[in-house]
């Protein structure tokens, strides 16, 4: 853990989706993210972390980039205020992670099997399995806290070889991510680049530090139209 400590390394840096979509994986960021994924061999519930839209993007292409390379994978989106997954890639938003935790879905109901990365699956034995937030709530750091999370992250992390956690706003929400990251082994912040290497994101780059998991690093955003702040 870095409590509070300021520099995170960088562990890669995308240019983020093509085209204006987040499923639109570009080959140069799933090589971008090769290096990336070996530092990841020995997790298996990894959160990530940040604000704006910059923490959506990566852990989509962070999950992709991981199925495509034939680990079992799965991708969690716990930003249950502002769900945004289905629509970047294209899934149903409901059933999801709020109705799994109001026990208004099945387990087998909130999974949506997808493959993002084209031709680099070829590896891959299994699609990208994504959980999106479902409909939108008003007190997300409540239903996170719920112990029904904590199993449902457990039997993930037996069920699955990766377990991708998109977090909550890390400075807006601070409550709701601090839930989700005492569930991770480890965090990933993902950042614009100029705050990634930067003095502007020094405090960004502390409210990271300061989740109860050890942080590997940092995946830096170029494309400033998908990492501005929401």
């Amino acid at each position: 853990m870095l409590r509070g400590r300021a520099r995170i390394p960088v562990l890669a840096e995308i240019a983020g989706p093509a085209n204006g979509r987040v499923w639109a994986l570009r080959r140069q960021d799933f090589d971008g993210l090769t290096p990336l994924l070996a530092r990841l061999a020995e997790q298996r519930v990894v959160a990530v972390a940040g604000e704006g839209e910059a923490p959506a993007v990566a852990a989509v292409a962070v999950a992709a980039a991981a199925a495509a390379s034939g680990r079992r994978t799965i991708l969690v989106e716990c930003d249950l205020a502002r769900p945004r997954v289905a629509a970047h890639i294209g899934l149903t938003l409901t059933p999801g992670l709020h109705e799994y935790l109001r026990w208004e879905a099945e387990p087998q109901g909130i999974l949506q099997p997808i493959v993002l990365a084209g031709s680099a699956t070829a590896s891959a034995a299994d699609p990208l399995v994504c959980v999106c937030g479902g409909r939108s709530a008003s007190k997300a750091e409540t239903l996170l806290g719920l112990q029904s999370f904590g199993h449902m992250v457990e039997k993930l992390r037996a069920a699955y070889e990766l377990t991708i956690l998109l977090a909550p706003p890390i400075v807006a929400e601070p409550s709701a991510a601090l839930a989700v990251g005492s569930r991770a082994e480890a965090v990933l912040a993902a950042l614009p680049a100029d705050e990634a290497r930067g003095r502007s994101g020094r405090s960004l780059r502390a409210a990271v530090g300061r989740l109860p998991a050890p942080v590997l690093g940092a995946v830096a955003l170029t494309s400033p139209s998908w990492v501005q702040r929401s």
